[in-house]
């Protein structure tokens, strides 16, 4: 019954950005844990895809830091002004800022507990996260060469609304690189959002196959995560959230339910 009503609500665009700020208030106040850096469900890159280098100890969530490095490494980054929308734990913002080298990487999260923690465990000076909606970018007309958005943009009240503040923050021949999911039923729907948002596709693609394979290789570390830091008595609820192996969210993506794409676009010049 919960879940049916969960569903109808979900229409309306204020219960939308209601559930999504309070879903991830609780979780940045009430598990702080400071090497749970990511909340997207991995990538494990194509054979063509070149090697990510890293120095030291293989990072605990490996396959989600790999979903924004291949991200990130479909558009120079160098020098640039970079805003990351729904930035979370700034995990990803983290890397992006130390690997690629932007002048400057702002992290914008509607959820302001997930923005202190974040700012605590993520002290870079080209890195800073602030708080605001997806729906009213509080930046500055024309001010960012690139605007990174991750699995975020299926939890906002008006994705039309989302696009139009890309498109006003973006320098002309500025990008959107963007990787989120959605139903076979709702994906067109997304797709004509982003036809009609003034953007030009640059690169679109089906990325489900790798996102199944790294739900898959991550399955085990991540249960013990959840074992660890989850009470007992939301752990079964959360191993859904969190999509672990034999999850409503794992089956759907394996079975073409749902699907996980991958866009640039880029603002004409």
């Amino acid at each position: 019954m919960l879940r049916h009503i969960m569903f109808a609500l979900k229409r309306f665009a204020w219960f939308k950005r209601l559930n999504a700020k309070i879903t991830y208030e609780l979780l940045a106040k009430h598990i702080p844990a400071e090497d749970w850096h990511f909340m997207n469900y991995g990538y494990i890159p194509n054979a063509d895809e070149s090697r990510m280098e890293l120095t030291g100890e293989k990072p605990v969530q490996l396959y989600p830091l790999q979903m924004y490095h291949h991200l990130a490494a479909l558009e120079p980054m160098e020098g640039k002004q970079v805003l990351e929308v729904g930035s979370g734990r700034g995990g990803g913002a983290r890397h992006i800022s130390q690997y690629f080298k932007p002048a400057f990487y702002t992290g914008l999260d509607l959820a302001q507990h997930a923005v202190d923690l974040a700012n605590k465990i993520h002290p870079f000076p080209n890195l800073k996260f602030i708080q605001g909606s997806a729906e009213a970018i509080p930046l500055p007309d024309c001010s960012i060469d690139v605007v990174i958005n991750v699995e975020s943009c299926h939890a906002y009240g008006l994705v039309d609304k989302f696009l139009s503040e890309v498109r006003r923050v973006l320098k002309p021949g500025g990008y959107l690189l963007l990787v989120d999911f959605r139903s076979d039923n709702t994906m067109p729907v997304l797709l004509k959002q982003l036809q009609d948002s003034g953007l030009t596709m640059i690169r679109e693609e089906n990325i489900s196959q790798n996102v199944i394979r790294s739900i898959e290789a991550e399955d085990a570390s991540k249960r013990e995560r959840i074992r660890l830091l989850i009470p007992p008595k939301w752990q079964k609820l959360f191993s859904e959230f969190a999509g672990v192996v034999g999850s409503r969210f794992y089956l759907t993506l394996q079975e073409g339910s749902r699907q996980y794409y991958r866009f640039v676009l880029q603002k004409p010049a």
